[in-house]
């Protein structure tokens, strides 16, 4: 029995290490993921507006279908990201930023704002936002901004469309 006892130890803290790396690794492999599929739709640092989700084009995994989605893969790498997102009146919308490792960094929406522009300035520690602009801070330069306009039918899009696409995700 004591012959085994030092490979059965090894074993369960192989085991133990492997099952820790995973927690660690997987949230930012599966977010690099997101970020390369959804960088393919544009350049970093500008917003990519899709088309209404349907059965046929779906850019994400299981979109709602009475939602109108744009999203912007971003990179503080050289300096501050500013994200101003254009209020569409009488719908709801929202905005949310995702971090490299999946976080929620921020999300604000229309009740936020009360029908006003959300602008946000993606910082790291030691950075400022500008004035104007709520500080949201990240520890990762890359990360995801995804804005979501509920619609109440399918034929408001086109009037939609021209409202989101006033919003901006542009390097300071």
């Amino acid at each position: 029995m004591r012959r085994w006892l030092v490979p059965i130890l090894a074993g369960l803290v192989l085991s133990a290490g492997a099952y820790q790396a995973t927690l660690l690794a997987t949230p930012y492999v599966l977010m690099n993921a997101a970020m390369k599929k959804i960088g393919a739709r544009g350049p970093e640092n500008r917003f990519a507006f899709g088309q209404m989700a349907t059965a046929d084009n779906q850019p994400i995994v299981r979109p709602s279908p009475d939602l109108s989605y744009s999203t912007c893969v971003f990179n503080l790498a050289k300096g501050p990201v500013l994200i101003d997102v254009e209020p569409v009146p009488d719908h709801y919308w929202s905005v949310s930023i995702f971090d490299a490792r999946t976080d929620v960094a921020a999300v604000r929406s229309d009740r936020d704002t009360g029908g006003k522009p959300a602008r946000l300035a993606l910082v790291k520690a030691g950075q400022k936002a500008p004035e104007g602009y709520e500080a949201v801070r990240l520890e990762h330069d890359r990360g995801i901004a995804l804005i979501r306009i509920l619609l109440a039918d399918a034929e408001e899009f086109p009037a939609i469309d021209a409202i989101r696409r006033k919003s901006t995700c542009r390097a300071l």
